[in-house]
């Protein structure tokens, strides 16, 4: 057993890199018992266990360990909660027998679908509307369903939660809903959550849905103490190489140590400065009792980025003594008054910089706290238009900011019946402008432009709550001065309506998702010279779609009097304009990628790829997020440590916590910068108000000064 302990970029994957190698090569030349036979290809590959942070860590570490063994054998590399639900699916047999349920497939709800579905259910409930007198219905049901999550990853039953909540949180005062007075949530109240969460669980498992929280409890509660499935488990894994296990849940040590106790190889590997994940499921302190029953190596510190020259400044960093002593000069600010001009000055030294041959954009990284769509867009905008490229990490927007998607929506209700009213003008013109578009010169131009599309949707859009439709052309009085190929394109795109409202005349039951398929292949057919996001949003749609009539198929099966199919496209078409973000597409990995990018993130986005670059622009410096979990931290996550004592939750944990993240998050950033790290600072936020954020003290001890009329003046030269 071996623990490989270091912070960033210290070696730590290439260690574990070396042992896996060396165990696979012993493995191949120790003979078999009883038998001169070497162990066979495919038993070696199932008896090792791989696992990786997240996805993206998961597709790197397999292809590297592949490549480390010159690809004898296929390496299998998994997230630990990418493992756990393939565990409950493969023997969901044993699971469905120990808790009497229906013998059906279980289905893996997506995020969206699960929120949809239990604001449905709980809505029901008498206790609902006084629990939404306190915050908003959202934010209620997603921190409500984010307990039986953390509680899940953490091994604690899904009963003792209002305990939990009870003794550390007795009366917390919560963001309310706009115009509704404060309240609090008392013992009370977490007792109704916590039959709420029961009672959805319970409606889950009878008609065998699986949400992440659900998948959890099932692991370690019923799965992981079953003896056969520890038979199976022991028989089929005989190591594990386990990377960044910071970033993995508490119950992935008791699967580890299950294996140790039987006799399995392991090693595994920590980093102090990570813990990315903490708030988000992980127990990086509850993991490290790991290191106890291994030999432990600790890698020394490399000479490589900006960390160790100020190793010393940050080690008080968020205290409200932090009097940072002169930075050196590696470290430089950019400061404005207003952000609109701090992202332009950033933009022009980045321009400036790799147009001089300084540095090439695939070296720059643009980091936030949080990263709004005004600074993403303004960012991509002006660096593009010098021809920089600029690559968002892991970008996720809702389907509707897509207006490929919601010409489809409208298309949805259009052919439907009994969906007018989720139909305007405005919808529809922009639909005769997107479905008219075809490809020209390697753009997509529309044969109906928008004035024209205004006119057509004022004139030959008949209103209608029940059946809308779209009159002949010649409804239009002056239809002759539309012109031969807007009006062709018109015919087109309500002949093709009206032949599948026929269809569905005939065939009651026309698959919504058959219906998008044949829409895609018919308007967006020339998929080659399309561009790659909207590609992406196509592909996301219909998997969205495929999703969500799969989860309707299952509750048709189980309670025959469902809502109708009209009911169920509105409800689809709502829950897409509600802004729900779904999960990103399949393939994952872009294609083709973009070479020589500047990679542009937010904190945890930048630290989860475990990445380098020469350059970093640390972005609303000052901000008061930069300490903050925000997005990254779920509701009551540091309740459900197994560190926590259960005593009451005091504004001084708050304190120490962001305290320490704020040191881990800023000993990383500096491990992976290479050269220069510029801080980007503007006295006004993006909501107008002054920014006198942790970091703001560091801004003040930069000596080197990125003056803005300097850089204004060479940008109006060029």
């Amino acid at each position: 057993m071996l623990w490989i302990t270091g912070t960033s970029r210290t070696g730590k994957t290439s260690r574990l890199t070396q042992e896996f190698c060396k165990w696979v090569r012993k493995q191949l030349t120790q003979p078999v018992k009883k038998s001169r036979q070497v162990l066979p290809q495919r038993q070696l590959t199932s008896a090792i266990l791989v696992f990786a942070a997240n996805n993206n860590n998961r597709r790197k570490l397999a292809d590297r360990l592949s490549l480390a063994v010159e690809g004898t054998y296929p390496v299998i590399c998994k997230t630990p909660v990418g493992f756990i639900s393939d565990e409950v699916m493969l023997f969901w047999p044993l699971l469905f027998e120990q808790l009497k349920l229906k013998a059906q497939f279980p289905l893996r709800l997506r995020p969206e679908t699960e929120q949809e579905l239990a604001t449905k259910l709980w809505r029901d409930r008498p206790e609902w509307d006084i629990l939404i007198q306190t915050v908003s219905e959202y934010r209620l049901v997603r921190q409500t369903l984010d307990l039986l999550q953390l509680a899940g990853a953490s091994g604690i039953p899904a009963e003792d939660i209002p305990t939990i909540l009870e003794e550390s949180l007795p009366n917390l005062e919560l963001d309310v809903a706009v115009n509704k007075p404060k309240n609090q949530l008392n013992s009370r109240s977490w007792q109704k959550m916590g039959q709420l969460l029961l009672d959805w669980r319970y409606w889950c498992l009878q008609r065998g849905l699986l949400s992440y929280g659900i998948i959890y409890e099932l692991y370690w509660r019923y799965l992981l103490p079953n003896p056969t499935y520890r038979s199976h488990l022991v028989r089929r894994y005989q190591a594990i190489f386990a990377d960044d296990v910071d970033d993995y849940p508490a119950i992935a040590r008791d699967l580890f140590e299950l294996l140790i106790d039987r006799g399995a190889f392991a090693v595994f590997t920590y980093n102090p400065d990570g813990k990315i994940r903490l708030g988000l499921n992980a127990d990086p302190n509850y993991l490290e009792g790991l290191a106890s029953r291994c030999q432990i190596e600790e890698l020394p510190s490399l000479d490589r980025g900006l960390l160790p020259e100020l190793a010393t400044t940050i080690t008080n960093l968020g205290s409200e003594s932090f009097f940072p002593s002169i930075l050196p000069d590696s470290i430089q600010s950019i400061q404005t008054i207003s952000r609109a001009e701090l992202l332009r000055t950033t933009a022009d030294i980045i321009i400036q910089a790799v147009k001089q041959g300084e540095i090439q954009p695939a070296e720059i990284a643009l980091i936030a706290p949080g990263l709004d769509e005004i600074a993403r867009y303004s960012l991509i905008e002006m660096l593009s238009a010098r021809d920089i490229p600029v690559e968002p990490l892991s970008e996720q927007r809702p389907l509707i900011s897509s207006p490929a998607i919601r010409a489809l929506l409208t298309l949805l209700a259009l052919v439907y019946p009994g969906l007018g009213r989720l139909v305007d003008r405005d919808a529809i013109a922009e639909m005769l402008v997107i479905l008219s578009r075809r490809s020209v010169a390697e753009k997509l131009i529309p044969d109906i432009d928008p004035v024209r599309a205004g006119l057509l949707a004022d004139y030959c859009y008949h209103i209608d709550p029940d059946r809308p439709y779209l009159l002949p052309i010649e409804s239009f009085s002056r239809w002759d001065r539309l012109g031969h190929k807007a009006g062709k394109a018109y015919s087109a795109i309500a002949l093709w309506i009206e032949k599948h409202k026929s269809q569905l005349q005939e065939q009651s039951r026309l698959n919504p998702i058959l219906l998008l398929d044949r829409a895609i292949q018919h308007f967006f057919s020339n998929t080659i010279d399309l561009p790659y996001d909207l590609l992406a949003a196509l592909r996301e749609l219909m998997e969205t779609a495929q999703h969500f009539w799969e989860v309707d198929r299952r509750l048709r099966q189980n309670e025959p009097s469902f809502q109708s199919q009209t009911a169920t496209v509105a409800q689809f078409i709502q829950l897409l304009r509600r802004g729900t973000i779904t999960a990103n597409p399949l393939p994952l990995r872009q294609f083709p990628t973009q070479q020589g990018a500047v990679t542009l993130a937010n904190i945890f986005q930048y630290r989860s790829l475990r990445s380098s670059h020469r350059w970093q622009f640390w972005l609303d410096v000052s901000s008061h997020f930069w300490n903050k979990g925000g997005a990254a931290t779920l509701f009551a996550a540091p309740l459900f440590l197994q560190e926590w004592s259960g005593r009451s939750w005091m504004p001084e944990d708050d304190y120490e916590m962001d305290k320490q993240r704020l040191q881990r998050i800023v000993r990383d950033l500096l491990a992976r910068a290479e050269e220069r790290v510029f801080l980007c600072h503007s006295d006004l936020g993006v909501n107008g108000t002054e920014q006198t954020g942790p970091l703001l003290s560091l801004v003040h001890a930069s000596t080197q000064f990125v003056a803005v009329e300097q850089v204004t003046s060479k940008a109006m030269e060029r």
